[in-house]
Order: structure tokens, then sequence, then C-alpha cells
């Protein structure tokens, strides 16, 4: 099979690799379609996040969908010919996290696209049978790639508790930050002010779920949000956004700052009663996903604004820096000839 593989920080070539074999419990699904998030783009550009070290050669893409075309030992042969949506996690099933239902948190876990297990960047991958979510014909395959990272926008949600005539403030304009958005509205939000200091991706916002969208320093004084969700990362961000929080409402950080530490108010906090949490990642959301895409409440057709192939990777990973660019898409069925 084609497969696009990270050799070092901007180095990506196109190599024929045999097609893998779902071992027990496993489904071997085709690729149709791969989103690029932001961890790709960095990865390709600096080989490394955070603890995370490309030190040898890697394949990238972790939202992905396609359709089941073999089985290992005990998964039912029924479901050859299933699309699904691919969940890009392997966690040990006995850890104690995974025991508490929340595998996501599992230390032995191994996730695509993080360093050293490859992702979904070619044209066939396995996965474990439960963690490939079958999806109805009415989803596109680019819509069914897509719920990864509505995922992320579901479980900081959930964490915020957003609720019917909420007010909620997202820091951050991109996929994710327009994901919250989304999910912010379909739950119940009244008021949803969201935050970018790109006016371009402001003004993609007010499309995506937002009812207001303005410059990081324009959030009106008086907002007391019920929740704040940072999906920026960015420490000014926020600082501001936790101070935005009404007393007793809920922070959730999910952007990925730069910065391993960072000063935080803890007096305001206290004062205020805030509940301030972290998302890594999620667990048990694809059931939504699928329920907010069929239902029309999340849009994640729209969001896709370029679309390469295999042999394109590299263009792809650099397309978030074309203006009105949201999220990018590789078909790994569509490519040149491997080297």
């Amino acid at each position: 099979m084609s497969t696009s593989v990270l050799k070092a920080p901007g180095e990506l070539i196109l190599e024929r690799r045999d097609v893998p074999t779902p071992a027990s419990g496993q489904v071997l699904v085709q690729v149709s379609a791969v989103g690029v998030c932001g961890s790709d783009a960095h990865y390709y550009r600096h080989g490394r996040i955070g603890d995370y070290v490309v030190e040898d050669p890697l394949v990238l893409g972790h939202e992905a969908a396609g359709r089941i075309v073999a089985v290992g030992p005990g998964v039912s042969p029924d479901r050859i010919g299933e699309r699904v949506s691919i969940e890009p996690q392997q966690p040990d099933p006995d850890s104690a996290p995974s025991r508490r239902g929340e595998y996501n948190l599992c230390p032995h876990m191994r996730f695509y696209a993080t360093p050293p297990v490859d992702g979904a960047l070619a044209e066939y991958v396995t996965i474990g049978s439960s963690f490939a979510h079958s999806v109805p014909d009415s989803v596109s395959d680019e819509a069914a790639a897509l719920f990864e990272p509505l995922s992320v926008a579901i479980a900081a949600s959930r964490k915020a508790s957003i609720g019917v005539g909420d007010r909620v403030l997202i820091a951050g304009a991109g996929p994710v930050g327009l994901l919250c958005a989304q999910v912010a509205a379909a739950a119940g939000a009244t008021e949803v002010v969201i935050t970018d200091i790109n006016p371009d991706r402001c003004a993609a916002a007010l499309g995506f779920g937002a009812t207001t969208a303005v410059g990081p320093g324009e959030v009106p004084s008086d907002l007391d949000a019920d929740s704040f969700i940072d999906a920026s990362g960015a420490e000014a961000a926020i600082l501001a956004g936790i101070a935005s929080v009404r007393p007793g409402g809920r922070v959730v950080l999910v952007g990925m700052g730069s910065s391993p530490t960072m000063t935080f108010p803890v007096a305001l906090i206290q004062n205020r009663e805030l509940v301030v949490t972290g998302v890594f990642r999620y667990a048990n959301t694809w059931p939504a996903a699928r329920a907010l895409v069929t239902s029309g409440k999340v849009d994640l057709d729209a969001m896709v604004t370029a679309r390469f192939g295999l042999d394109e990777v590299a263009e792809a990973l650099d397309a978030d820096r074309a203006p009105g660019s949201i999220k990018a898409v590789v078909y790994p069925g569509r490519t040149g000839t491997p080297s």
C-alpha cells in the first residue's frame, strides 16, 4: 500500500508498505479520508510536541474514516463493508482508568500519529473493532473523519456542563474552537462568544454557532460567562477568559500552549469558586458525534476548505497558512507513484 511517512522535520516521503493484518479483535480499514490536525503540522514543522518527540519515521494523521475490508479473529465478518469513523485510540483495557470508563487517560495508550505509533495517512490501517464506529450513508467520508476533532469539542462541552440558556466564552476560532461553538449552541447555550486575533476567523465563527465574535480585548465586561473554554493555548487568552467567568462557573482548558507553566489567578479562582479542569482527548463521544451530525446540529462538511492526495501531504500540512483555511482533508486513495 502507499503510505506517507515523516522521515524528519520538513521531510515527507511516499513509500510502499505491506498492508497490515488485523489481529484478534481488530478490523482492517481502507482509509477514505483523513483530516489534518494542528498536531500533525506541528510534528511536521518541529518534530515534537512537548514530551512527544519524533525519533523514528512516523505516519501522521489521526482524524480518519474509511470502510472495513477485513476482520481479525473474534470479529464478526458481517462488519466487512461497513463505513466507519475511526476513534484512533488503543488503550489497555485492563488499566485502572480504562476500567473506570476513562480509557483516554490510560497510561499505556497507543494513539494514532503520536510517537512511536503510526497514524492514518496510508491506504489501510488496523484498529480495535469497538473503536471503528459505524456511520450511515448520510454522513460523508469527510464528516466521518472529523468526528475525531468533534469529539474533543464534545468532551470539552461535557466538562463545561453547558446547558440551556448558558452564556459561553470560547478563546480561539480554529477548528476545535469552531466545533466547541457548534456543540455549545447544540447544547442549548443562547450566547456563544468566541475570540480570536484573526478577523477572518472571527467572521467565519459567526457561521459556526457563535453569536458574537470579537478580538481578545473586546469581550463585554459584563459577560459573566457560565463557562469558558480555551481552544487557543495562549496564556493571555486564558487569563482574560477566567476573569470573564461568573462566580461558581467553569473553566475548561483544551488548547495546548507552548509553555508548560503558567501563572494562574489563584485568589480569583478561590474567591469565585471556579471549577478549572483540562481535557485530554475524549472517551465515549462517538455516539454523540454521530447524533449531532446526522441531526444537522453540527456541520462538519462546511469546515473542509482544502483537499489533497496522499502525494500532497506536505501541501496539506501547510494549508492552515492559507487565508480562509479551516480544515484540510487528505484522500489516501488519491496518489501518484510512491518510491
